[in-house]
């Protein structure tokens, strides 16, 4: 039996609401060999802070870091900085990358970038992989209560990361009861300064069957999809 080979190259979200440290996470994990065969699309520069040590090269909007990472900012829209990406990396005018790894606004109803990469012309190049969301260890119960977007970016997760694991009181089981509550079946790692969440959390199985997502995190992008269509 023939086994269909997808060679489409895979994209990860990394989503998490304002104040999540998902920033800090992602800044890490730039600093990280692991991640030389990414290209990482931000929204700021300035809003990582990367150190200037790490740049080997820049143009444009694109910076290539020492480990061999590729980072680069959001040029007009998602759709068309992923088109961006793929001419320049047909043309050889950046180095060669085997997965993207998003970023998105800790505002962001993570609905409508899902939606951008499941549908053409995006999906003829890139496939959504992995979904990882941060969420605060210390504040992050109240702000599920007071923010619907926060709720969706939780609920759609396949990997959650708890951040700031060591500035809270020690006990998460109320907060990750609620978090497996959203997300049943997402795993869930806790991240602390010096003892950041692995990269290696990006990688696995493709989760993009929808019997992997809780079913409110398919009612939202039933609802994206047909407003959208």
């Amino acid at each position: 039996m023939t086994h269909f080979r997808d060679m489409r190259t895979p994209v990860t979200l990394l989503t998490g609401f304002l104040g999540s440290g998902k920033t800090t996470l992602l800044n890490g994990w730039l600093q990280d060999p692991a991640l030389s065969d990414a290209a990482v699309i931000v929204n700021e520069f300035g809003e990582i802070g990367i150190d200037h040590a790490l740049i080997a090269a820049s143009s444009d909007n694109t910076i290539e870091l020492s480990t061999g990472c590729l980072c680069c900012t959001v040029k007009g829209d998602l759709v068309e900085t992923l088109r961006d990406l793929t001419e320049k990396r047909a043309r050889g005018e950046v180095k060669p990358f085997a997965r993207v790894i998003i970023e998105t606004t800790g505002l962001a109803d993570p609905g409508p970038v899902i939606q951008a990469l499941i549908t053409f012309p995006v999906a003829r190049t890139y496939r959504l992989g992995r979904i990882v969301t941060a969420v605060d260890s210390v504040q992050g119960m109240g702000t599920l209560d007071r923010h619907a977007e926060a709720r969706k970016q939780v609920g759609v997760a396949d990997e959650i990361v708890l951040t700031k694991a060591d500035l809270g009181r020690g006990d998460f089981s109320a907060l990750t009861a609620r978090l497996a509550a959203l997300a049943p079946g997402a795993g869930l790692h806790e991240s602390a300064l010096g003892r950041l969440a692995q990269p290696a959390l990006l990688d696995g199985i493709d989760p993009a069957d929808p019997r992997t997502r809780p079913v409110e995190a398919q009612a939202w992008l039933r609802a994206e999809a047909f407003e959208n269509s």
